[in-house]
């Protein structure tokens, strides 16, 4: 059976409840933020995951002003992710400091 549906965080507008991308705005995660190691839903202004401990806090790969780790930058409005600096690799994923989970390569911030 189908759920009412919700507003989504970015938009307004209303999206299924199961959406993991707001149909109408296109952006990710609509209902909730969540942490991008466990994704444990998370609050604005937390420095911590209450989960897994990851810190909540990062620099925006596009306009380097530190933010809370949401799925976008609350500054610029880029979607807070890093790029694989492997050229046979390319993949997206949170800047968390780590290596590249595909090739294990260290992630730079931004391009």
């Amino acid at each position: 059976m189908a759920g009412y549906k919700h507003p989504c965080r970015h938009c307004g507008q209303l999206a299924p409840p199961d959406a993991n991308v707001c149909p109408l705005c296109g952006k990710v995660n609509p209902f909730t933020a969540r942490c991008p190691k466990c994704r444990t839903p998370i609050q604005a202004g937390w420095t911590a995951c209450p989960s897994c401990a990851q810190k909540l806090e990062a620099v925006c790969p596009e306009c380097l002003a530190p933010v809370f780790f949401d799925d976008y930058c609350s500054a610029c409005g880029a979607r807070l992710l890093v790029r694989c600096p492997n050229p046979k690799c390319r993949t997206e994923q949170p800047p968390l400091g780590a290596p590249c989970v595909k090739c294990g390569k260290p992630m730079t911030k931004g391009e």
